[in-house]
């Protein structure tokens, strides 16, 4: 007896004789049914004023936009992919309104409208507050590393390009001084019958040269902006393809990359502020993320927490003077020992010494003063014990680290108050309390952005990779309130959102 298999209710290939809304295939409850609802939300009246009534009628930029964002909230980064899938995929031809746009009309877009992503990106943040979804209560500020729009592959030294630029010149002297001569045994044989056209070899390595030229300029004038008259190392590298970028990454694994910097609140993990760094480490993110919130919000928030990589004097200065309530790691060498020195064979860490704020000097467990010895221009500071004292002290093989038997030293910067003044605060069980908090707020955000498979920018350029980082943030903070519909936290009633009473 043959297996009683279901069979299609319909002939699938057949023509249908009343029209239907191919819509209807997608269950009722489907997620781009409110996206659809949060993008009629965004305010897109900048981007169109910037269009012209002449030529052909374009895609609406909300219509552009939308595209983008579903997109990326389904993990599809790529141009040409997503116009596929803007023809296959039922739930992208809803958000495109099966008009969708060609991959380079999308790519174009992308590229050429940063300024409205941060825009957008406010937009989110915007929305989110005002559905009760983020209270800028406590907000975690975190970053990580984008890999960017480029190899290290297409990158040289600044030795390697002045040693290339020094050949190129001397080849196209050469190459000239041969179509010079050239060119006369040809006037002398032709006279006026023929022209001479520069070779091809000659026009390559002028275009290389100039391309040499305006990497290395490029090399400079940003290290002169990070090290201020301060000489260039040859093993400093530069792109081709994305000049603005930096090498970046630790354990062996360095590339090409920018440091993206996010501040995300408590309530939701709605990400209340992001910028875009060029910095490998976090020792002076915090100025522009609490300039990022500012602007985004026009508030600061009532708690802020940071990991150790913020603990510089800088970050400190900048939390001092907006007056925060704030929480950031102390560093390793900075933390109190629960073991006392006399019972164990640790070494000394610089958390033994006591500082003296009004004397500006440091005492040792032993009871030596350490005096400031010198002071650099950018503020970095240098204490140092008496040579003699060290020699004779106790503590001299777990504490003295020079190999030439000079005394102890401590090195720190003229923000050391500062520093201290956090030590003590995160010795409070208090503040341990509150500081924990923070890998479960911002942490998790990083992982939910990576997971969705955006790990490397598809523009080049700091301008447009800040834009595509702001882009990606607003997808995410979408992605929460998409959630919170789901989770019957927010309504969506005819196009509107609202929160329901708790």
């Amino acid at each position: 007896m043959p297996i009683p298999f279901k069979k299609s209710p319909i002939e699938f290939k057949q023509r249908l004789l009343f029209p239907s809304n191919v819509f209807d295939l997608l269950p009722n409850d489907h997620e781009c049914y409110l996206y659809h609802d949060i993008f009629q939300q965004l305010d897109t009246s900048s981007l169109e004023s910037k269009y012209s009534t002449k030529g052909q009628n374009a895609y609406h930029p909300k219509s552009l936009v939308s595209i983008l964002i579903y997109s990326y909230s389904q993990g599809v980064f790529s141009s040409r992919q997503i116009e596929r899938r803007c023809n296959e995929d039922l739930s992208f031809m809803y958000i495109a309104g099966m008009n969708c746009p060609n991959f380079r009309v999308l790519s174009d877009f992308r590229k050429n409208n940063s300024d409205f992503f941060h825009e957008c990106f406010k937009q989110s943040v915007m929305l989110a507050m005002e559905l009760g979804m983020a209270s800028l209560g406590h907000v975690s500020l975190d970053g990580s590393k984008f890999k960017a729009n480029t190899s290290k592959h297409k990158a040289m030294s600044h030795a390697r390009l002045e040693e290339k630029e020094k050949e190129l010149m001397a080849e196209i002297d050469i190459l000239i001084e041969k179509a010079n001569k050239c060119d006369e045994a040809e006037d002398y044989e032709y006279k006026e019958k023929t022209g001479y056209e520069i070779p091809e070899d000659l026009k390559f390595k002028e275009e290389r040269l100039a391309k040499i030229k305006s990497a290395k300029e490029a090399l400079e004038k940003r290290e002169e902006e990070k090290n201020p008259g301060k000489e260039i190392e040859g093993k400093k590298q530069i792109s081709f393809a994305d000049t603005d970028a930096c090498i970046m990454g630790k354990k062996g694994n360095f590339d090409y990359q920018y440091n993206g910097q996010i501040s995300v609140d408590e309530d939701n993990q709605i990400i209340v502020g992001q910028h875009l760094s060029q910095n490998a480490n976090d020792k002076k993110e915090v100025e522009p993320a609490i300039k990022n919130i500012e602007e985004t919000t026009g508030t600061l928030p009532a708690k802020f927490s940071a990991d150790n990589g913020y603990m510089s004097g800088d970050n400190l200065d900048t939390l001092e003077s907006a007056d925060l309530d704030a929480y950031v790691a102390t560093d390793k060498g900075e933390k109190k020992n629960k073991i006392p020195l006399d019972e164990s064979n640790r070494k000394l860490t610089k958390a033994d010494f006591t500082y003296n704020e009004q004397d500006d000097c440091f005492t040792c467990p032993a009871g030596q003063t350490l005096i400031l010895k010198s002071k650099s221009k950018d503020g970095k500071k240098i204490y140092q014990g008496a040579s003699e004292a060290c020699g004779k002290c106790d503590y001299k093989s777990r504490c003295c680290k020079s190999a030439k038997g000079q005394a102890r030293t401590i090195n720190t910067d003229d923000k050391e108050p500062l520093r201290q003044r956090m030590n003590e605060k995160m010795e409070t069980e208090n503040s341990k309390e509150i500081y924990k908090k923070r890998k479960v707020i911002v942490e998790p955000v990083f992982g939910q952005i990576k997971n969705t498979g955006f790990r490397s920018f598809s523009v080049c350029g700091y301008e447009k990779t800040s834009g595509e980082f702001s882009l990606v943030c607003a997808v995410h903070n979408i992605k929460k309130i998409t959630k919170a519909i789901l989770k019957g936290l927010v309504r969506s009633e005819l196009g509107k959102l609202e929160a329901i009473p708790a």
